[in-house]
């Protein structure tokens, strides 16, 4: 049985990765910030005894240190890097109104969040005969694609993100290990809104479809959902 966690995963896109994952037969990890407040997340893991829950803020490294602690020896085949903020209130940041304690808190989800996990569940990875690390960026953290002003905290994060993670690659290449930067397209989660023409089973299939699909001389490139690669 391959064994996969996900961030994130209490609602929107990261429900569905364990959902998508949970049928398809894999032991799912499930982890986020507060397990007892999950009600979907739960009766997914009711449903499918290979679904567990686990507490993760991915910003406080005393948990992620716990997390790391008790998987220790066991192996990891995919960690789907998907918890990450905008903050509504905040993303239509324009100068004059800019949030810089907020910036940070992005860039303390969106960006170092992934790192620090990574990191820390680096020892299960590499026992893995194929593991491959999964980052859900944005079209909005391509640069060449930045069209209008505003949204800098959320832009500038996955930006972040993007060029940590193509450097990243790099390294965990060495060490056989994949890592993909994926765009889900604009879908119907709190984040999209309802008028979004995706739905979170679409973009979910197909951005699984491309970690099916995954071969390590595509490792730290950037792609959307339908498996199109995106400029930087």
């Amino acid at each position: 049985m391959e064994t996969v966690l996900i961030t994130g995963s209490n609602r929107g896109l990261g429900l569905e990765w364990a959902r998508q994952y949970a049928e398809a037969g894999w032991r799912v990890l499930a982890t986020c910030r507060r397990p007892e407040q999950a009600e979907s997340l739960t009766r997914l893991a009711r449903r499918h005894p290979g679904v567990s829950i686990h507490r993760l803020d991915v910003t406080l490294p005393k948990q992620v240190e716990a997390l790391a602690g008790e998987l220790a020896g066991e192996r990891l085949d995919l960690l789907v890097n998907n918890a990450g903020v905008y903050f509504e209130r905040w993303g239509r940041d324009r100068l004059g109104q800019i949030d810089y304690p907020a910036w940070m808190e992005t860039f303390s989800v969106n960006t170092l969040g992934a790192f620090r996990v990574t990191e820390a569940l680096l020892p299960c990875l590499v026992r893995s005969e194929k593991a491959l690390v999964v980052n859900i960026s944005s079209h909005m953290g391509s640069i060449a694609d930045i069209q209008a002003p505003n949204d800098y905290a959320y832009r500038s994060s996955k930006a972040a993100l993007n060029a940590a993670s193509r450097g990243l690659a790099h390294e965990l290449a060495a060490r056989g290990i994949g890592l993909l930067l994926l765009h889900p397209g604009w879908v119907r989660t709190r984040m999209g809104g309802e008028s979004a023409p995706l739905s979170v089973q679409e973009s979910v299939h197909g951005m699984r479809e491309i970690v099916q699909r995954f071969d390590l001389d595509q490792s730290g490139h950037f792609y959307r959902y339908d498996g199109v690669e995106l400029p930087w």
